[in-house]
């Protein structure tokens, strides 16, 4: 009797502002709590909490028993409560991770709200928020497919990340200024749970670089330092803007990516299948997804500037192996597409749309205007 009064009473606690979501990642309808911080989680949150046992104790919400003090503490705290208490200093270009990312940025995040502290106590935002940072991480080298370990260096004041092939090395192997950098993590495509994805600009074109490091925190403080630099940069380069606006632009996951096949400008050749990265208005392929450089680059613009996206392919296509075309029309050529399955054919035509539905903004005309693209 005691236990059901239990259960419906923190069902009850469940309708209240806040409770709803997930108190770590905002998964809906959470199951699970942890009775030691006063917060309903998800399954798969509360996997991660049981990690850190020194801070907090699990049960569940419907199988569990719990006793009236555990109920009263549940009710005097929640969701809302613990968000004021342990989100209270959180910088606003920290990344906030959802149940759709990875397990390092979900579990480094828990682990920094309620085992560091770092939201509460500012002084321990210092590896991200210092605007330098220099460590090392293994780096994948482009030709041979090995990762090394190189030395990065990320600088606000000189604009940069950087990284050199040999310790004592004066000279950079690379320079990435940060208004073009871009970092997201990718441990199924790297092979590697602390795998991330960093991009930037040379020539115009995307370069990738993929890094990890064996201390998740050590790979996820990089990334924050990284989004760091990036608003530090928006601050300055658009004074007037609010932290909401800029926030969403400090670093992307891609919209979609995966192979399809391709034909070139002339439609003749046969199809080649190749790894596709929709990245913002960018769409680039690649022989391989670990790639350094993209074997070619289409921009996709909006409706009002003549984008568009039709499913099938033209009539008289030939070579295509697999049979779910997709074609793209620019204003200078259409580009034909082919998918291994209708699953496929249709996220990519919805993943097309939303980009061609929005209307390009001011600098986006410009990369519509130096886009060069390699067919």
């Amino acid at each position: 009797m005691a236990k059901e009064r239990s259960r419906k009473a923190l069902v009850e606690l469940l309708q209240r502002p806040g409770n709803a979501a997930c108190a770590d990642c905002a998964a809906p309808d959470p199951d699970w709590a942890s009775h030691s911080l006063g917060i309903f989680i998800c399954l798969s949150c509360s996997g991660i909490h049981r990690s850190i046992p020194q801070v907090s104790k699990v049960k569940s919400v419907r199988l569990d028993e719990w006793d009236d003090a555990q109920v009263e503490f549940m009710a005097s705290n929640g969701n809302n409560v613990a968000k004021a208490k342990y989100e209270s200093k959180m910088p606003p270009f920290y990344y906030k991770p959802t149940y759709l990312d990875c397990q390092l940025l979900r579990e480094q995040w828990i682990r920094a709200k309620y085992e560091r502290k770092e939201f509460i106590h500012s002084e321990k935002q210092e590896p991200y928020s210092a605007g330098y940072r220099e460590g090392f991480l293994w780096k994948r080298g482009r030709d041979n497919g090995q990762f090394l370990s190189r030395k990065f260096v990320l600088s606000e004041r000189e604009g940069a990340l950087k990284y050199f092939n040999k310790n004592d090395a004066k000279e950079p192997k690379a320079i990435m200024k940060i208004e073009h950098l871009n970092a997201t993590f990718q441990p199924a495509k790297i092979g590697n749970p602390h795998g991330l994805q960093i991009t930037y600009l040379k020539d115009n074109s995307t370069r990738n670089i993929f890094v990890y490091h064996e201390d998740g925190k050590e790979i996820v403080d990089w990334f924050n330092a990284i989004r760091a630099a990036r608003f530090h940069y928006l601050q300055v380069a658009f004074p007037g803007a609010s932290d909401s606006d800029l926030v969403p632009k400090l670093s992307r996951n891609y919209l979609k990516e995966g192979y399809m096949e391709k034909t070139g400008p002339k439609q003749t050749e046969g199809f080649k299948k190749r790894w596709f990265t929709m990245d913002d208005r960018r769409l680039m392929y690649f022989k391989d997804p670990l790639d350094a450089f993209a074997r070619g680059e289409v921009f996709i613009g909006s409706k009002e500037n003549s984008y568009k996206v039709l499913e099938g392919l033209p009539p008289s296509t030939q070579g295509n192996h697999w049979q779910h075309g997709i074609t793209i029309v620019t204003p200078d050529r259409k580009f034909l597409f082919a998918c291994e399955t209708e699953d496929d054919q249709l996220e990519w035509i919805t993943t097309f749309q939303k980009v061609i539905s929005r209307p390009m903004l001011p600098q986006e005309y410009a990369v519509e205007a130096h886009f060069k693209h390699k067919p």
